[in-house]
């Protein structure tokens, strides 16, 4: 009877014990959870480094692909170019030029995530200010948008290299609003890459016979065909395949490429 007495006091210090336990863990916890609330209400970009920290740290480990999102406008032509959808690199021409994002699969970006509204957000072009750009508009979502650590409550012009992040998804913002037209390759360029293996030489001779390529040739100089031994047949002014290639050997053995 007294062993049984004594077993029972055993049971109930160690009931004690554990509950004193468990109730100091829940404090910890709360405790821990009042300081995180305090740090995302002053200190939101920092939350939002550390998920960037951590989507690199996953890229690197499992090789997934920066996320981004490409406003274009090109000579009065305004589309997205992005790999959120289906991740995958795609051109999305939307003729209100508003691309609505969320899980919802008629939403032109839909992406399957937890996070996600149904309807999230949209990016939307506005051509009416002063200054047209692309802008972010959020649609009262559950867990909100953000661009670059802000929390977004009203329509928000972007900015190249914005950071934005939706759910669970973090991604960048570019824009592009500039059009270059480079010159021409050099003809000692092309002659170097007609010289590479697997080179096709109609390709190379595309580029090579163009006449403002040529020099100009007095009216008594040797024509340009018979530099190279060979002369128009039958009054026709095509090389053959095989006329091109010999033209192009012989003109390699006359000048010998440099390393681009």
């Amino acid at each position: 009877m007294t062993d049984i007495s004594k077993s029972h006091l055993f049971t109930l210090k160690s009931s004690s014990k554990i509950a004193e336990f468990q109730g100091k863990e829940i404090e910890r916890r709360l405790s821990l959870y009042q300081v995180f609330v305090k740090l995302y209400e002053h200190h939101s970009g920092l939350i939002e480094e550390i998920l960037q920290l951590e989507n690199l740290s996953l890229s690197g480990v499992t090789g997934l692909k920066s996320s981004y999102v490409q406003g274009v406008v090109d000579d009065g032509k305004i589309y997205l170019v992005t790999n959120l959808s289906e991740n995958q690199t795609q051109t999305l021409v939307q003729p209100q030029q508003i691309w609505t994002i969320g899980r919802d699969r008629h939403c032109g970006i839909c992406i399957g995530d937890k996070y996600l509204s149904r309807r999230h957000a949209a990016i939307q072009y506005i051509d009416k200010d002063d200054k047209p750009s692309f802008y972010l508009i959020d649609f009262k979502s559950t867990n909100g948008s953000f661009v670059n650590g802000e929390r977004v409550y009203q329509r928000i012009r972007l900015k190249e290299g914005d950071r934005i992040r939706i759910g669970s998804l973090t991604f960048n913002f570019y824009y592009n609003q500039t059009c270059r037209i480079l010159p021409t390759v050099a003809m000692e360029l092309l002659m170097q890459l007609s010289s590479r293996k697997g080179c096709n030489v109609d390709d190379t001779w595309s580029n090579f016979v163009p006449e403002k390529y040529l020099p100009e040739i007095p009216d008594k100089a040797v024509p340009f065909s018979k530099n190279f031994g060979l002369d128009h047949q039958n009054g026709n002014d095509e090389f053959s395949t095989e006329q091109k290639s010999d033209i192009l050997d012989r003109f390699f053995n006359k000048v010998t490429p440099s390393p681009i």
